[in-house]
């Protein structure tokens, strides 16, 4: 992303990936791409929201701009549940509308449901999901939007079998991986029927047991 998150405490992003490691390493190791995303210098790019670019000569008339309402940013839900917190967040870092809000409201809403540890909150996973500032101008030229449907989330093969090789590693920072996926739609003025694509992610929820579930970040890869 253009700008860099803060570092809370003036703790760098390697130190903080190495405190995210201590806590979670036991239960996460199995899944794929963990170590990379908890060592390396850099974040790999997450999948950012398909971005329809439109043609000099696509129609841009009222009677063809995209069918539906400008959507809220959507909040947090109250659950103590990762599988519906994880479904619940993607489906929040699935959707955008640029007819609504701005790229700096979209990204503030999507922080705002990272957990308030600071040691293990990934604002740069997050990040990484809103479009650019360069994009943005140009899909809100397009009035584009995209709205999401979950279809199911559950918690990864490699996951489970670590948590149940060790039940008590998960207590320090009771912090799951949710897989989630299903399908992303797009609109944009002068489209009739946008376009879709399926949409899957795995996240890192954190779900203490006397508070509500808030997400950590986004995982670099897959986890079946």
């Amino acid at each position: 992303m253009p700008s860099r998150p803060m570092n809370p405490g003036g703790a760098s992003p390697v130190r903080r990936r190495a405190l995210l490691g201590t806590a979670v390493l036991v239960v996460l190791v199995a899944l794929a791409g963990l170590a990379a995303y908890l060592t390396r210098d850099g974040r790999s790019p997450s999948k950012a929201p398909a971005v329809h670019r439109s043609s000099p000569t696509a129609p841009s008339t009222a009677s063809s701009a995209p069918r539906g309402h400008p959507r809220a940013l959507a909040a947090p839900p109250k659950t103590h549940n990762p599988i519906a917190f994880g479904k619940a967040a993607a489906a929040a870092l699935w959707s955008y509308d640029t007819r609504a809000y701005s790229r700096t409201e979209l990204r503030t809403a999507l922080r705002a449901w990272l957990t308030t540890e600071d040691k293990y909150a990934d604002r740069t996973s997050v990040d990484k999901v809103v479009p650019s500032s360069v994009l943005w101008k140009e899909m809100a030229a397009n009035r584009q939007f995209a709205t999401a449907k979950v279809h199911e989330g559950h918690f990864p093969d490699s996951f489970t079998r670590a948590l149940q090789a060790d039940p008590e590693a998960i207590t320090q920072a009771y912090i799951y991986a949710v897989t989630v996926s299903g399908k992303q739609s797009i609109a944009w003025k002068g489209s009739h029927d946008g376009g879709a694509e399926s949409r899957t992610t795995t996240l890192a929820v954190q779900c203490r047991p006397h508070q509500p579930c808030a997400l950590v970040g986004v995982m670099p890869s897959v986890a079946p």
